[in-house]
């Protein structure tokens, strides 16, 4: 697997105030990653270090090998950190063909790219006859006209509605699927848990989790359990060394594991006690009381 950017210890300062502070973590080829954070906890600070466009305080940051200078290294991303920013009164295909002059790449990949994002029929409307989400569309086509290793995006769903925020994480699903590598900032808890396979959460600067979304916090998950006898499952459950917290309301008892055990495994061991079981279903726990659990302490 090989590294695209690896970022060490990175710090930013805006007088007093530490946007960034001793951030490192590295992305690997393929992969989708979300830096997850409320607003304010320096994921767009983070995004224009990078990007070249922030000057950081101290630690460093190196694109691919290392051996690649930031400048050689951007023409290999593909980018989009603010809201889109095209003519007018040009149409995609002219904005477009504008943008490969600019970026000195060649134009046969325009219609690809507004077929990837669904605009190919839209090609001959002016940008000011666009809605939001087409504005959105139309700069992750013109971000990936020069075939990016990988693309950074930062809170592309912003301000679109439904309609639009389920187009472009489509987008980016299928954008991923053909093997480039996506960085994206969000503050949607959400937007990470169906698009990201890793995740860097950040909170006033500061990491407080790095890694793959499924393995935040190793959680074993937890069971939901009903029969007739809810007291005398508790008392089960409590002396077992598997499980942690347990909590009962709604005629319902939710048990979390400390431990890897499957739904056969309880069902035999609640049998053999003599208790039969009228619901039983184990869940993982979600990403976003996973999130709170890692914040509330810190």
């Amino acid at each position: 697997m090989s590294t695209i950017l690896t970022v060490n210890n990175l710090t930013k300062k805006f007088g007093y105030l530490t946007a960034v502070k001793n951030l490192s973590f590295s992305i690997e080829k393929g992969n989708v990653y979300g830096i997850l954070g409320p607003n304010g906890s320096g994921k767009s600070t983070t995004l224009g270090i990078i990007l070249n466009v922030v000057n950081r305080t101290s630690g460093d940051f190196s694109w691919f090998d290392g051996q690649t200078s930031t400048h050689d290294a951007l023409k290999k991303v593909g980018a989009i950190i603010e809201r889109p920013n095209f003519y007018p009164y040009m149409t995609a295909i002219q904005n477009l063909k504008l943008v490969c002059k600019i970026k000195e790449v060649s134009e046969d990949k325009i219609q690809e790219k507004l077929q990837l994002v669904g605009l190919w029929e839209r090609r001959n409307s002016k940008f000011k006859t666009y809605s939001l989400g087409m504005k959105q569309r139309l700069a992750i086509a013109s971000a990936l006209l020069n075939d990016p290793e990988i693309l950074i995006l930062d809170e592309p769903t912003n301000g679109l509605d439904p309609q639009g925020i389920h187009q472009i994480r489509e987008i980016i699903k299928k954008i991923a699927n053909q093997g480039t590598t996506i960085l994206l900032a969000s503050h949607l808890l959400d937007e990470v848990e169906k698009v990201c396979s890793h995740v860097v959460i950040l909170r006033k600067g500061e990491k407080l989790y790095s890694g793959p979304v499924d393995e935040m916090l190793a959680s074993h998950g937890f069971f939901e359990l009903r029969t007739s006898d809810m007291d005398k499952l508790k008392d089960i459950l409590d002396k077992h060394a598997s499980f942690g917290k347990i909590n009962q309301e709604n005629g319902t008892l939710t048990a979390y594991l400390k431990q890897e055990m499957n739904a056969e495994a309880l069902n035999k061991l609640l049998f053999d006690e003599g208790m039969v079981l009228s619901h039983l279903v184990k869940r993982k726990e979600s990403l976003e009381e996973q999130f709170l659990a890692l914040t509330k302490n810190n």
